[in-house]
């Protein structure tokens, strides 16, 4: 109920915008990955790991993919809900890892992961949902209806440090 039926019927004919499966990793999800940064070699029984915590965790990741007539997974994204103490303690939305496979841009399909995900933001009670992007994804975000609102600051660990703990 969290996935908005106008979103899905904007589709072209035979996609369909889902949760996430555990079946997704022979679907090309990491590969689909990969479009946005180094993904790593991960292997089946990490990602099954990783999928059944955030399944655990459902109310708080929402991933989505866009699975083609073909049963490949060509687009996807993910809000996850932070509580907070401020706004009389409301939720916010953060939209990360909205990726179209290379071949398939160009179709919306990104205008749809963006709209399911605010969509969910809203169901949720989220007073806000945010997201940061590179310079030249700017326009895009703005047709979605996303304004410029601060600067997005990063700070990495060392490379040899331990990651992936929590």
């Amino acid at each position: 109920d969290l996935i908005s039926s106008e979103v899905q019927a904007a589709l072209p004919k035979g996609h369909t915008i889902r949760p996430l499966s555990s079946k997704d990793y022979e679907k090309g999800f990491l590969q689909l990955l990969t479009v946005l940064t180094v993904v790593g070699d991960i292997s089946k029984a990490q990602f099954l790991e990783r999928f059944h915590y955030l399944k655990a965790h459902n109310h708080e990741y929402f991933t989505l993919v866009i699975v083609s007539p073909e049963d490949r997974i060509i687009g996807a994204g993910t809000i996850f809900i932070e509580r907070k103490f401020i706004r009389n303690t409301g939720l916010v939305g953060h939209i990360e890892d909205i990726v179209v496979d290379e071949k398939q841009q160009g179709k919306k399909l990104g205008l749809r992961i963006i709209q399911a995900l605010k969509y969910i933001g809203m169901k949720t009670g989220c007073y806000k949902v945010i997201l940061d992007c590179d310079e030249k994804n700017v326009p895009f975000y703005q047709k979605c209806g996303f304004t410029r609102k601060g600067c997005e600051m990063a700070w990495y660990t060392a490379d040899d440090s331990p990651k992936a703990k929590l």
